[in-house]
């Protein structure tokens, strides 16, 4: 039996990209084009450099090799199923919430950033695998809704019905102020859209949260 790809438009490679290659951004919203403000020798770097690098050997290979493939630069997503310590900021103000432990805020939570329901990111991403060959991206696929970290923090408190306390910790090094997709190519080239609200999403989200056991996802303790 052949071992070889098959080519053209039956391969299509996916690469998922992130918002983070914009880095802390100049330009708002974060258009496609716009090249970023990332500090290559930030803690964050590695993962983010590490995703442009990625994009860039994706499109190497495209260019060179005629690899027929797709570049998404997804944003902040969430929903039923994320892992309850993945260390996302959905998961830790709703895990803190329902505890009814503090609501941690680094800084004073005016940061502001994008959430994308997970359904509305996989209709996202099967256009975009199923579009073009023409439009190997990349294409942001995010929620141009943007609110604030403690909008968010908020939000989670009235869903829950959590009487935590929200504090404040200090701000991470390279800490994007604003992050806001422009979707605009998404809309134009596979006529794309979210369509599930963060107030709406957020509490599909709390409802798994409420039916699963956390303690099953906690890492287990190394036994030496």
């Amino acid at each position: 039996m052949s071992s070889a790809w098959p080519s053209g438009a039956e391969r299509r490679c996916l690469q998922a990209s992130t918002s983070e290659v914009y880095g802390d951004p100049e330009v708002h919203p974060q258009p496609e084009s716009y090249r970023g403000a990332v500090n290559p020798i930030g803690p964050r770097a590695c993962y983010d450099e590490g995703k442009r690098a990625a994009e860039t050997l994706f499109m190497d290979y495209h260019r060179h090799n005629g690899v027929n493939i797709r570049i998404v630069r997804i944003f902040n997503t969430y929903g039923p199923r994320m892992h309850p310590f993945d260390g996302r900021v959905v998961s830790n103000f709703i895990r803190q919430a329902l505890a009814g432990e503090p609501i941690t805020l680094f800084g004073n939570g005016s940061q502001t950033r994008s959430f994308c329901y997970r359904d509305d990111l996989v209709d996202g991403m099967i256009r975009m695998m199923n579009g073009p060959d023409d439009f190997p991206g990349p294409v942001n696929i995010g929620n141009p809704g943007e609110f604030t970290i403690r909008q968010l923090a908020e939000l989670t408190l009235e869903l829950t019905g959590s009487s935590s306390p929200l504090i404040e910790k200090p701000l991470p090094v390279d800490d994007p102020e604003r992050r806001r997709p422009d979707i605009s190519l998404a809309e134009s080239r596979l006529g794309w859209q979210p369509t599930v609200s963060l107030r709406e999403g957020l509490a599909k989200t709390i409802d798994w949260f409420r039916s699963v056991n956390l303690d099953d996802f906690r890492a287990p303790t190394p036994n030496y």
